[in-house]
């Protein structure tokens, strides 16, 4: 079978983002020999995973793919700097070396410094004998004494400053490396390459697609609000990271949010068995109740705390970016437009006083992007510029979105609450009488002069059994809030002038039964 020395390039063209790896598609054009040959087309990623391989030929006068298959060879650098080598690479290694000589000429002087003091040991040990036997050389011993002591202090100043060099060309090499790893990757040392068997009836020109999974690659959504009066302008972003040993250069680029490695088996079915238990005199006579908090949910996934993958309300979603884009193997961030689009949004000021004492720009408007919008971090800008980071939950095509575009400095919200317990004699009933009063304040700049609505929400307790009932007391109530909706959310829109304030006041009954316990 004849085979073709040249390796032919086989370059990345299509890319699909999966939430925790990609699929790539390469293409290029081949002119195919008559008959069975083997073909060399590379360096593709050693990551790629061989049993998810698919090759065709498409073009071709009856070519076919025989088989196909990823070699890797490990090619290791070299010890020494390289011709292709670039120059921090060449700067380092210079640094390096330099370094190395420094070192042993370190080690020279210590062993020189080690050498004279055993020498000073051995004098001062011949002038204690001498000076015992009655031998005493004194212009020896000082001279001797002299040149010991003169050479240890030349060798000891040239040992200090060898090392004041060494800490300084520490510190160099090691700013040099991060300046090398923010700048270039390094080679890789594991290479793969395709080697394809086709089969061709007859010589000509072909086209081959090639496509596989390949890990360390993944996408998150973001996304930036820009609110222009009544306005607001949202771009799609996705943020795409890769470490897969190649680039995407000017690849089209899909996201997706299906789970390949996920199972699609239904969960197993067991027995769940019920049981009838009659109820004991103490129960019967008593109803146990208890207040607890109950967060007003809607329709969709629940939020996962961390990093979470990408929610796509259990549906999978697919975005296309408008225009082709380079994302480099560097596993950093990189941020890819995916759309924008300008609607019409709707701002009030708002406060929920049991939560927050500060007053929210609230924003809200229709998803008119044409696709749903994923969960994820949104940055939120204004007129003033960038005013802060919020989050984005999951949004159907079309459906309303809520934004808080921080809160409005102007405003304080001041919450009191007062409550009173009474039973009545007679038919045991518990009245517990719950007022609750909201201070509001304006403090304005001395050149605003319009009025602005502020809406107040505030909850009163919704009673899930008959026994315990919650009455709104509409008389004692000042003013009765505009609407209460089925969660027991009382609304006033408040009109206040710069400099004003106002107090609300609402007033609501709990009672019980005189069997009912825990209220």
């Amino acid at each position: 079978m004849p085979t073709n020395p040249q390796t032919l390039p086989l370059p990345v063209t299509a890319v699909t983002c999966l939430e925790d790896r990609a699929h790539v598609e390469r293409t290029t054009d081949l002119e195919l020999d008559a008959g069975i040959q083997q073909l060399r087309l590379g360096p593709v990623s050693a990551l790629a995973v061989d049993r998810t391989l698919h090759a065709e030929l498409t073009g071709g006068h009856g070519a076919s793919v025989l088989d196909v298959r990823i070699v890797r060879a490990w090619t290791p650098h070299g010890p020494g700097p390289a011709d292709d080598d670039s120059a921090l690479r060449l700067r380092v290694d210079e640094l390096e070396a330099e370094q190395v000589t420094l070192g042993r000429r370190r080690d020279r002087l210590r062993a020189r410094l080690e050498a004279l003091g055993r020498l000073t040991t051995d004098l001062l040990r011949d002038i204690s004998e001498g000076t015992g036997f009655g031998e005493p050389d004194e212009d020896r011993w000082t001279r001797e004494l002299d040149r010991v002591d003169g050479e240890r202090d030349t060798c000891g100043e040239e040992l200090r400053a060898v090392e004041a060099e060494l800490s300084a060309l520490s510190t160099e090499i090691d700013e040099t490396y991060r300046a090398l790893d923010m700048a270039e990757e390094p080679p890789a040392e594991l290479l793969g390459h395709v080697e394809l068997t086709v089969q061709a009836a007859e010589a000509g020109p072909a086209r081959l697609r090639l496509t596989h999974l390949t890990p360390c690659a993944l996408w998150r959504p973001a996304y930036r609000a820009v609110l222009e009066g009544d306005a607001l302008t949202l771009e799609t972003d996705a943020m795409v990271w890769q470490r897969t040993g190649e680039d995407w250069s000017d690849v089209r680029l899909t996201l997706s949010t299906a789970r390949s490695a996920r199972a699609g088996e239904p969960p197993r079915l067991t027995e769940d068995h019920l049981t009838l238990t009659d109820r004991t005199a103490a129960e019967r006579r008593t109803v146990d109740v208890e207040f607890r908090e109950e967060e007003i949910a809607e329709i969709g996934p629940a939020p996962v705390l961390g990093l979470p993958g990408v929610d796509d309300g259990g549906q999978a979603r697919v975005l296309h970016s408008p225009v082709p884009v380079s994302v480099p193997a560097d596993g950093r961030a990189h941020r890819v437009p995916v759309s924008a689009v300008t609607s019409a949004a709707r701002s009030e000021y708002a406060s929920s006083p049991e939560l927050s004492p500060l007053v929210t720009r609230v924003v809200r408007f229709d998803n008119g992007s044409g696709h749903a919008l994923l969960a994820g971090p949104v940055d939120l800008v204004r007129d003033s510029g960038f005013t802060g980071r919020g989050t984005l939950p999951f949004t159907a095509p079309g459906a309303p979105v809520e934004l808080a575009f921080g809160s409005h400095d102007d405003y304080r919200v001041v919450r009191q609450v007062e409550e009173t317990r009474d039973t009545t004699s007679l038919t045991q009933r518990t009245v517990v009488t719950r007022t609750v009063r909201l201070h509001l304040s304006r403090f304005s700049a001395p050149e605003d002069q319009d009025e602005q609505v502020v809406t107040l929400r505030e909850r009163i307790p919704v009673s899930e059994v008959s026994a315990v009932e919650v009455r709104l007391r509409k008389e004692a109530c000042a003013p009765e809030p505009d609407a209460v909706d089925a969660d027991g959310i009382a609304r006033w829109d408040v009109r206040l002038a710069p400099g004003g304030h106002r107090t609300l006041t609402l007033v609501y009954e709990v009672s019980a039964s005189g069997k009912v316990t825990g209220l």
